[in-house]
């Protein structure tokens, strides 16, 4: 049976991430940057990359009796958009992610209007739609394949991390991600590390928008 949050529980933040240069953007470049945010409440946790790795950092990090055992959760960095007309520095957020494994059920994404919210007024390009997982980097003609089954994106992690947070119990959860390439802009062209540079300098002004996320979950349902 899935485990409750105590009542009046304000845990902490949990952001998760694939890799220690997502970590350092999601930080603010330092380890201050959570503190500086006003966000001290905060715990990015670096997964390593691809799905086992990141479900088994998940269900360690929300082990019972762990400080983040009730944490909200979102799953971030960057990934490969999918979408005609993506470009590295747009932002996803999905609206539920898919396994790469046959049979695993979607884990939709219900609490992420604040963040639309948030980035649109921050004059972010915000796509929204269902985050594909995969076990490997997806390039070509498999952007294409993924995009005619409904997915706008896809990365290694954020599947495996969100479906680990629900089944350790009832919490919210959310993915949002950084394009860091895409049909138009594939990394292993010759210029496009402009390109990863765009999407370093947006994911690393994600943090007030997960801190203002965090907080509108506290607030009384109406």
């Amino acid at each position: 049976m899935p485990r409750r949050p105590p009542p009046d529980a304000a845990p902490p933040l949990l952001v998760a991430c694939a890799l220690g240069i997502e970590r350092f953007a999601l930080r603010g470049g330092d380890h201050g940057g959570a503190a500086e945010a006003g966000c001290p409440e905060l715990v990015v946790l670096r997964t390593g990359m691809g799905p086992q790795a990141a479900e088994r950092a998940l269900t360690a990090a929300l082990s019972r009796g762990s400080a983040t055992e009730w944490s909200p959760v979102i799953a971030s960095g960057f990934c490969a958009g999918l979408a005609p007309g993506m470009r590295p520095g747009d932002v996803v957020v999905a609206e539920a992610t898919r396994d790469h494994r046959p049979g695993v059920p979607d884990v939709p994404c219900r609490d992420n209007a604040p963040l639309f919210e948030a980035l649109r007024r921050r004059g972010r390009t915000v796509h929204s739609g269902l985050l594909r997982g995969a076990d490997h980097v997806v390039r070509g003609a498999e952007r294409e394949r993924l995009h005619a089954s409904g997915a706008i994106a896809a990365d290694m992690e954020s599947a495996a991390t969100l479906g680990a947070a629900r089944r350790t119990g009832g919490r919210p959860v959310a993915a949002v991600r950084v394009v860091v390439d895409a049909p138009e802009h594939e990394l292993v062209r010759i210029g496009t590390v402009r390109g990863g540079i765009s999407a370093f300098t947006v994911l690393r002004s994600m943090l007030p928008v997960f801190y203002e996320w965090h907080r509108s979950l506290l607030l009384p349902r109406r």
